[in-house]
């Protein structure tokens, strides 16, 4: 059987112990230094407020970082799509949450089956619900596919994202007692995220936006409980508010997962002054192809390298008198535009580093990330790390 290097494509795997310079581009490269140490403040962070920790793999999409994560304290990891669990639990990961809605009658039986292959292997399926008629198709789904091995389900409730979920109060209640009388279903607890909150730029609105929904969640995890109905975890947050839910006393688990990386749109926010000092680990290399003096120069990272659906990469790294800003060429191309007065445009051949928009679809663009120990200036590529979960859509 081949190891991973000899799967490779050769232009990867000639890259393997060599300087940062030859890597060719445009190519998504981790700072394996500065994601080591985001690792370390997360799990720090976790274990200071006695919370777990269960981060998003949608961001990452990969198994080999996945298990790095659980090494470090993780306690599982959440995933969007059933395809994502499936990618993920075939690179070794067992215990997966699918923290999202799933109604169609082939993914339930395929999530059926993977709740299966999990508890084989010590681990556990999760799933969030928001509706009697979700419940009653995974309910069967578990039924057809005739496991005994059970799945934890969590209601969701909508605290302010406006998307999926349920009204906090007695529909929540509701829901989790048609959970509860499903035989092969465990009523796990509840899902609360507010991603609209993440990106509120001031200190002040994220604050407010995490008040109101903790308040929402406590009333309803009071009034479950009330009826007889014990509320074993209420799991949430992202990196934008991890402060708060932490802080809360009524979150029991934490989703973040852009801490890993951080994009520039997390880089637009004020930081609290509780939070971690999350670097950016995640990198777009791309090197200048065409000059034109006094107008622009171009590079070869278009959006099919990076995402920009929340806005421009940042161009990294460059001293205040060669300060670009990154506008938007297309498919294939960056346009590159002095940021200043001063600055100059870099020279024809130029290597440049860009820290995407938005990490997440950034790097479902990509088949493999490049790992780099060293610094982005004079490091090597250690490793190269496989998208195991790249277009899992399903």
């Amino acid at each position: 059987m081949k190891s991973i290097p000899d799967l490779l494509p050769e232009h990867l795997r000639a890259t393997l112990g060599q300087r940062v310079d030859l890597i060719d581009t445009p190519a998504l490269v981790i700072d394996l230094d500065a994601m080591e140490r985001n690792i370390q403040r997360m799990a720090e962070f976790a274990h200071k407020h006695q919370v777990r920790w269960r981060p998003h793999a949608k961001l990452h999409k990969s198994s080999e970082i996945a298990l790095r994560l659980e090494r470090a304290g993780a306690r599982g990891h959440c995933v969007q799509k059933v395809s994502e669990a499936e990618a993920l639990a075939a690179g070794g990961v067992v215990n997966l949450y699918i923290s999202n809605q799933v109604l169609g009658a082939t993914k339930l039986l395929r999530a059926a089956r993977l709740a299966a292959q999990l508890a084989a292997r010590g681990g556990r399926l999760a799933v969030a619900v928001d509706s009697d008629e979700g419940v009653a198709r995974l309910a069967e789904a578990m039924r057809v596919a005739g496991s005994d091995a059970g799945i934890n389900v969590f209601v969701e409730i909508d605290v302010g994202q406006g998307r999926c979920g349920v009204a906090p109060g007695p529909a929540a209640l509701a829901l989790a007692q048609t959970v509860a009388t499903q035989p092969r279903l465990q009523f796990a607890g509840l899902q609360a995220y507010h991603g609209g909150a993440q990106h509120l730029r001031t200190a002040v609105d994220r604050r407010q936006a995490i008040a109101r929904a903790v308040q929402a969640v406590a009333d309803t995890r009071a009034l479950i409980e009330s009826a007889g109905l014990p509320v074993p975890l209420v799991t949430g947050s992202g990196t934008g508010t991890l402060v708060h839910e932490a802080a809360s006393g009524v979150y029991g688990e934490l989703q973040p997962g852009s801490f890993l990386f951080m994009d520039a749109d997390y880089s637009r926010n004020e930081r609290e002054s509780a939070q971690p000092q999350f670097e950016h680990a995640l990198f777009v290399k791309t090197q200048v192809i065409s000059v034109r003096e006094g107008s622009h120069a171009v590079c070869d990272a278009g959006h099919k390298s990076h995402a920009i659906d929340s806005g421009m990469p940042l161009v990294w790294g460059l001293p205040p008198e060669l300060a670009l800003r990154y506008a938007n060429g297309g498919d294939e191309h960056g346009i590159l535009y002095h940021a200043g007065p001063q600055s100059r445009l870099p020279a024809l051949g130029r290597m440049l580093w860009l820290v995407p928009g938005h990490c997440d679809p950034t790097v479902n663009l990509h088949d493999h990330l490049i790992g780099v120990r060293g610094g982005l200036l004079n490091g090597v590529v250690e490793r190269i790390i496989r998208v195991d979960a790249r277009g899992a859509l399903t």
